[in-house]
């Protein structure tokens, strides 16, 4: 079935500018240059240290670039990457009022006008992201939205990330295609590839099935009394959490008065670690 979902926590930032592109190709992790008509990046806003500060999916759009990113971070962003600007012609400019975020799956959507639509990059199955400047006919609700992404192991910014904590390789930006490891750099470049090389990373956010009612975001999540992570966001008897590799393979965790099971999806790649 075809489903279309407004997403009201999502807003638009548009880059303009003929240094647009190469201005923000040096900040973010993934390469701004893919970015074209009908194929859109998913790309990653890092502290110095390698740490996530937001992500977005990059639209080209004529002259100008396409941010969709978490609305409540629009402004902010907007002020964070404007201080990089320096003699760079570039112009930010928060247009959330203007233009608004839509998701499709299940079916390539039909879109007016105006619209700027391309298929999600991370996995197959994710559907479309769609900004438009006119409303348009929902099919669904974000909470299905939300259910969808949770089915396939999608994070959703900060309610599944720490900003100035979470590490990309955690998240599963290298196997969503949310890094380029072939570009040149970035900030935050060598903390991720370091990362990657050196098989740094401890933990992972991990799609859960949730047994009971799902406790709330942050709540600790143990196995055999002792702590191997926490709980992100949940709906509907499905989560993510984030866990040590260690406890991954276990067949049940406890969360609060919930069970959760681990379910680790196909597109995720994990060390062998002893259980």
């Amino acid at each position: 079935m075809n489903a279309l979902a407004l997403l009201p926590a999502r807003g638009v930032i548009e880059l303009t500018g003929e240094d647009r592109v190469g201005f923000l190709q040096g900040l973010v992790s993934n390469d701004v240059a893919l970015a074209v008509p009908g194929r859109v990046v998913w790309a990653a806003l890092l502290t110095p240290q390698g740490r996530w500060l937001a992500d977005f999916f990059v639209f080209a759009d004529g002259q100008r670039l396409l941010l969709d990113v978490e609305r409540e971070q629009a402004a902010q962003l907007v002020q964070r990457l404007g201080r990089f600007r320096l003699r760079a012609k570039v112009a930010l400019r928060d247009i959330s009022g203007n233009m608004a975020v839509y998701a499709a799956w299940g079916g390539t959507p039909m879109l007016p006008e105006g619209a700027v639509a391309a298929p999600d990059p991370r996995v197959e199955g994710a559907g479309w992201r769609i900004l438009s400047p006119t409303p348009l006919t929902a099919t669904a609700d974000a909470a299905a939205w939300d259910r969808h992404r949770l089915s396939l192991g999608l994070p959703d910014g900060t309610v599944d990330l720490d900003v100035e904590k979470t590490l990309l390789l955690e998240a599963g930006f290298d196997e969503l295609n949310g890094v380029s490891w072939s570009k040149g750099c970035y900030m935050g470049q060598e903390l991720t590839a370091r990362t990657k090389y050196r098989g740094l990373v401890k933990r992972r956010l991990v799609p859960v099935d949730i047994v009971g009612e799902a406790p709330p975001p942050g709540t600790s999540v143990l196995r055999d009394g002792v702590e191997v992570g926490a709980l992100r966001s949940a709906r509907d008897g499905r989560g993510l959490a984030t866990l040590r590799l260690e406890a991954i393979g276990a067949t049940a965790l406890h969360c609060g008065a919930a069970t959760l099971r681990p379910d680790v999806p196909a597109w995720m790649r994990l060390p062998e670690v002893a259980s």
